[in-house]
């Protein structure tokens, strides 16, 4: 019975990543040395979210998103943070790239705790449900920011890009 129930775990734990692998729901990372780590929807589920309580700039609406902080996303792909994060790195931002062409970018001491008070995080999910096709699979979001210009939609590949 036992083995049963892994065999159809095993199954279905394929079918989603199948499933999210021909709907587009991976996310590219590319490090400063030009290395892409592709990372799936369900490597993301599994790191620790946080729930987003903030409001749409432009209505005042509530918004309640399911977000990754974005550094946790990027240490996930192997992208050094923390103490590394000094010297020429501090010249190095992150360019994030939409479906639709969009981009913006956050430098990466925004990103880094020991930097600031503010977070940037990395929406997976919005009341309790994925992101629909206009938002996600990814989408951006920065609770300190007045406007939402960097709030990016479908977010397919976040690059790291040394400005010197």
């Amino acid at each position: 019975m036992l083995q049963t129930a892994k065999a159809v775990l095993l199954q279905w734990t394929a079918l989603a990543l199948l499933a999210g692998c021909a709907t587009g729901q991976e996310l590219k990372i590319q490090s400063e040395d030009g290395v892409v780590k592709t990372l799936a929807a369900s490597e993301l589920a599994a790191l620790p979210h946080r729930v987003l309580d903030v409001k749409d700039p432009h209505d005042g609406k509530p918004l309640k998103f399911d977000a990754i902080p974005l550094k946790a996303v990027l240490e996930k792909a192997g992208v050094p943070l923390g103490d590394s994060l000094r010297g020429k790195r501090m010249a190095s931002c992150l360019l994030v790239q939409a479906a639709d062409g969009y981009s913006a970018v956050i430098a990466l001491a925004e990103i880094e705790p020991a930097f600031t008070t503010g977070e940037v995080f990395l929406a997976d999910g919005r009341d309790r449900k994925p992101l629909d096709s206009k938002e996600g699979p990814f989408r951006i979001v920065i609770p300190g920011d007045k406007k939402m210009a960097r709030w990016v939609r479908q977010v397919t590949v976040l690059k790291i890009v040394a400005v010197q």
